[in-house]
């Protein structure tokens, strides 16, 4: 019995979403500190990008306002995952993860602003649904692991200024062209950056054979790859039939970081019962403000 273009478009994003769930793992995986993770993510997939005509094509065409906002935008991208491989290395995966949960309270408050849009309040009631979840993790979570925490929830905040901001000047735009620009203005704040982070001054070293290959499954098994599969998926199924699954991506994380680094022994029940209230909260969330 052939298998039907949407069920095909699904199992493709369930895909994307297990790929994404990667990152953090790789992130833990990986030596480098977190500035040099994310410059070297940033400059193989805009690096790769920009060998693509399709992309030369569209930058000829951009007006420069436009480009503008793209380079903005992917100075923000930038911080958002300095911030979020910075919680995997002062905390864990399954910490840095969980943070991403606060990301409806954020874009509650964000997105109204940034799209020109009334606030609803509805919606930062539905995102509030998370907070009792957040305490228990928070309080489930060991004191040396505290700083990663916060760190992962000023993550979280950029992430969803990242959305916001995207949805509303990169929804028509040709994805790989915007992809290249962003990126590749994330690269060039980090490379002015480095310097003047502590610690991670060494940001331009040459990885080893190791973190070679990691860094380059990070950039195209987990960035680019699913990149591409999840536009051809969204051909298929709706966008928040696609949301549904994309808040998903904690739950893999915390799952494969459990099996492969035992994240589980060092975290107690309070910050899994946490995990369970927020993971529901963030998938029952789309399904109440459609109702809505």
């Amino acid at each position: 019995m052939p298998v039907s273009a949407s069920t095909t478009a699904l199992l493709q994003i369930h895909f994307c979403v297990l790929l994404w769930g990667l990152t953090a793992i790789l992130g833990k995986l990986i030596s480098l500190p977190a500035t040099a993770l994310v410059w070297w993510r940033m400059l193989l997939v805009s690096g790769t990008a920009l060998l693509l005509p399709q992309v030369w094509r569209g930058l000829r065409r951009m007006p420069r306002r436009q480009l503008a906002i793209y380079a903005g935008i992917g100075l923000v991208v930038a911080l958002h995952w300095l911030t979020f491989y910075g919680a995997i290395k002062l905390a864990n995966a399954s910490v840095a993860v969980i943070s991403m949960g606060l990301c409806p309270i954020f874009l509650a408050l964000i997105e109204p602003w940034i799209a020109r849009r009334p606030f609803d309040p509805r919606e930062l009631g539905l995102g509030l649904a998370v907070v009792p979840g957040v305490l228990l993790v928070v309080g489930g979570t060991p004191s040396d692991m505290q700083i990663g925490l916060l760190v992962g929830v000023v993550s979280a905040f950029l992430a969803s200024a990242f959305s916001a901001l995207n949805k509303r000047y990169a929804a028509n735009a040709d994805a790989l062209t915007v992809t290249a620009i962003e990126l590749g203005a994330g690269t060039l704040l980090l490379t002015l950056l480095a310097p003047f982070l502590a610690g991670d001054s060494a940001a331009f070293v040459l990885p080893d054979g190791r973190d070679t290959l990691l860094l380059a499954l990070l950039a195209y098994g987990c960035t680019l790859l699913p990149f591409a599969l999840s536009l051809i998926a969204l051909r298929q199924i709706s966008a928040f039939t696609a949301q549904l699954a994309i808040n998903l991506e904690p739950v893999y994380a915390i799952t494969i970081a459990a099996l492969l680094f035992g994240e589980q022994r060092e975290l107690n029940a309070s910050f899994y019962l946490g995990v369970v209230i927020i993971v529901a909260a963030v998938i029952v969330h789309p399904l109440l403000a459609r109702r809505s």
